[in-house]
């Protein structure tokens, strides 16, 4: 219990006694690096008033209040080494048990009813009723994902690659080309980008100014789609780019032309592909026979 008393006008500090296993306890906590500071504080102020410290010698040397001191000397001195733990703290009880929190995160890591292709808070919400008869919020599941980091709502697309030995070798290979382009020669990556949104701004922007960033109108002008064709000089970092109206195995070879007639005569040209059907048509392989200093080099499938 605790026996402060008024003597002359004073309080007088709770006596605090150790037997040697509680002493030994006490100080390894208080010099633990893995226990919460808190822990470490509660067990010095115990130990420094068990050697017979004054709740102000103790609370100046620690640099805590003095009623901090008092609390828990007194503590201590009435429920031993418990007191020292925290106590429950009053407010309104949890309102969903593990269960319901269990039953958002299966249906969160699982895959949508169809035809929906991600969860959305409602949808959950509604799967959470239907399975433990529990009704949550859209909100309220929204804060329980948010404190889990999960995001059923957004996804990323993968392919699964061919884990072929040839896969490696080719892979290793076009990684080696690119780090030690060859000598006396020009390597070219070339690939196509198709359906370009065009699009031009309707308003103009507005330019930055002090304390202001710069401004740019939200609304656009679509005009339609573009495709190109671009070559890039691995060793220059140079793009030669084309609009094409089609991505076939003729529009390829004409690029190719176009930049055969761009390169000087006697020097070899290597060139990076991937496996797109027109790269890889009878026509186009025809077109490197034709064209001994081109080499063409494919990427393994699944390699991007």
């Amino acid at each position: 219990m605790d026996v402060r008393g008024r003597l002359g006008g004073a309080v007088a500090a709770v006596a605090v006694t150790l037997d040697e296993t509680g002493r030994r306890a006490l100080q390894r906590l208080a010099a633990s690096a893995k226990a919460q500071v808190r822990e470490v504080l509660r067990a010095r102020i115990v130990l420094a008033a068990a050697d017979g410290l004054a709740n102000t010698e103790i609370a100046r040397e620690l640099n805590v209040a003095i009623n901090t001191v008092r609390k828990w000397r007194g503590r201590f001195a009435e429920r031993g080494p418990d007191g020292l733990k925290d106590t429950g703290r009053p407010g309104r009880p949890k309102v969903y048990d593990d269960r319901v929190r269990v039953a958002i995160v299966a249906a969160a890591t699982s895959a949508p009813p169809h035809p929906a292709a991600t969860w959305t808070h409602r949808a959950i919400a509604e799967q959470v009723a239907g399975t433990v008869s529990a009704a949550v919020s859209p909100s309220q599941i929204g804060r329980i994902l948010a404190d889990l980091d999960l995001k059923p709502h957004k996804v990323r697309g993968w392919i699964t690659r061919r884990d072929t030995s040839e896969f490696w070798e080719r892979a290793e290979h076009i990684c080696d080309l690119y780090r030690n382009p060859p000598h006396d020669a020009v390597l070219l990556s070339i690939d196509e980008k198709t359906a370009i949104a065009a699009r031009s701004r309707k308003h103009p922007g507005r330019p930055a100014t002090p304390g202001q960033p710069a401004r740019q109108e939200f609304e656009y002008v679509r005009h339609g789609t573009a495709s190109l064709v671009a070559a890039l000089d691995v060793r220059t970092g140079e793009v030669l780019t084309e609009v094409i109206a089609r991505n076939n195995a003729a529009t390829f070879t004409a690029f190719l032309d176009w930049i055969d007639a761009l390169i000087p005569d006697g020097t070899d040209i290597h060139v990076v592909l991937d496996n797109d059907s027109s790269h890889t048509a009878k026509h186009t392989k025809t077109w490197f026979t034709a064209h001994p200093r081109w080499t063409a080099q494919f990427t393994p499938s699944h390699a991007s």
